[in-house]
């Protein structure tokens, strides 16, 4: 299996990734194929496919905010199970990440990810077990990502000022006895990161506003 970049929209592999992405995720977390230009050409955006005989079965996304010193996971898709695609895209991510941290002179704190909550997931995500939300959240846990203790929504990937909920807002803190996050970091995290989004629903700022009243966040278990 080969880890590969995609910085363009032309690249061939971008097309059977897209693909993927539509057949896994829901539309209001897919933004539109010829919207990915941009994002897919800023070096701080990390897009990477697994090729298996030349086909992509998994792709992951990812950054790294120097100034936070915290990375984001974007998406992690495995599209086939039994060929070990979610720990070939981990490793390959943390590698990258140790990376992108050491050039930048930084010692990372932890890892922000979006997770499915089961209980009000109802999407079949393409049939693709390894992908069922009860699967993931439970391999994640293992993993060692928490769940930030508030109420969570985004916009949706769609721009049309929806407000996404369904799941919550994680952290993998690279202190495993880490109990509580600074609330002011997952302000400044959520502002940076959907920034990218100009059409934001109110449920989201009201959410944001609540944080700023906050001082700690708790860590909990999935």
């Amino acid at each position: 299996m080969d880890y590969i970049r995609i910085q363009s929209i032309d690249n061939p592999l971008f097309k059977n990734m897209h693909d993927l992405m539509k057949t896994i995720f829901p539309p209001e977390e897919v933004l539109a194929f010829e919207k990915w230009a941009g994002p897919l050409e800023d070096p701080g955006i990390h897009v990477y496919v697994a090729v298996h005989e030349g086909e992509v079965v998994g792709t992951t996304e990812y950054r790294y905010y120097p100034g936070m010193k915290v990375a984001m996971t974007d998406f992690t898709i495995v599209g086939r199970p039994g060929l070990g695609i979610g720990r070939f895209l981990m490793r390959g991510r943390a590698r990258d990440l140790e990376r992108l941290a050491r050039e930048s002179g930084t010692e990372p704190i932890g890892m922000f990810a979006e997770i499915y909550n089961p209980a009000q997931a109802a999407y079949e995500f393409g049939g693709v077990y390894p992908m069922s939300p009860f699967v993931r959240r439970e391999v994640l846990s293992h993993i060692g990502y928490m769940r930030l203790d508030f109420p969570y929504v985004h916009p949706s990937w769609e721009e049309d000022g929806a407000a996404v909920g369904g799941l919550d807002l994680c952290f993998l803190p690279q202190d495993e006895n880490l109990t509580e996050l600074d609330a002011s970091l997952a302000v400044a995290f959520l502002t940076e990161y959907y920034s990218a989004l100009p059409n934001k629903p109110d449920e989201w700022y009201t959410m944001i506003e609540d944080l700023k009243q906050k001082s700690k966040l708790a860590l909990k278990p999935l």
